[in-house]
């Protein structure tokens, strides 16, 4: 909280006018503090943003070169990223630059993670997406090496996520790649995909199904996660997975007859 302008405010107004003046001289103290604020906050949210997007792809790249050397299939999934956030010009140079950073030897994956997280604030819903686009570049040709498995654990534990978390996530990804192969159709998804998507068991009450929706939607807002630090070039994405997990749920409520 800045009160720095307040005071001075009060001290200036005070001088000049006794207390009429320093009343007025602590107003215009608190406006100077509040746009001061503001400014930070404006410059920390930007700060967050740069570091997600450099990461993301820095990341990426290290995870493509776990299995040993990165493919023309591993480049062709990071282009195809780069289309999906329709990235062009600069931005596009940037997050390619990133991405070669990250394949590089002495790449130290541990610290720019530590960082990354340290000025995420440890935002959990944003920690989270970023784990998840790591999880959705490893899947993307249908299949998971040992070794991008474990890459994908240290960036689990580095953010804060446990093992059985990663796995959940894992197996929610999978499902999703299944249902994205059939366009996310109610009529072509089975529901055991939809429930998967879900990450909810076939038991469960309609109340808690509900409530698994509403927080698996509240995780992965889009505008929520663009306030909490996510680049607006990721956007895409995010509503690309609030999309498949309404079409799961569509499916699911379909089937059970819930209103």
């Amino acid at each position: 909280m800045r009160i720095w302008g307040k005071v001075f405010g009060f001290i200036i107004g005070f001088m000049f006018g006794r207390i009429g003046g320093g009343i007025f001289g602590l107003w215009l103290g608190h406006m100077y503090d509040r746009r001061q604020s503001l400014r930070a906050g404006l410059t920390s949210g930007s700060k967050r943003q740069a570091l997600f997007f450099n990461t993301t792809f820095a990341v990426m790249g290290h995870v493509a070169k776990a299995s040993g050397q990165v493919t023309e299939v591993d480049i062709r999934i990071a282009n195809a990223l780069m289309d999906q956030m329709r990235l062009s010009g600069e931005a596009r140079a940037e997050a390619q630059a990133a991405f070669r950073e990250g394949k590089e030897s002495d790449f130290d994956i541990n610290a720019c993670l530590k960082t990354f997280r340290l000025i995420s604030m440890g935002r959990k819903e944003l920690l989270q997406m970023f784990l998840e686009i790591q999880i959705q570049t490893a899947l993307s040709d249908a299949k998971l090496d040992p070794k991008e498995h474990s890459i994908l654990s240290t960036i689990a534990k580095e953010l804060g996520f446990t093992q059985q978390q990663l796995d959940d996530m894992l197996a929610r990804w999978q499902a999703e790649f299944s249902f994205q192969q059939n366009g996310g159709s109610t009529n072509q998804t089975t529901i055991e995909q939809a429930y998967d998507v879900l990450g909810i068991e076939e038991s469960m009450s309609d109340q808690n199904i509900k409530r698994a929706y509403r927080k698996l939607m509240n995780e992965h807002h889009p505008d929520k996660l663009v306030a909490k630090g996510l680049p607006p070039e990721m956007m895409e994405l995010a509503k690309r997975k609030a999309q498949d997990i309404q079409a799961a749920y569509d499916r699911v409520k379909a089937d059970r007859g819930m209103r």
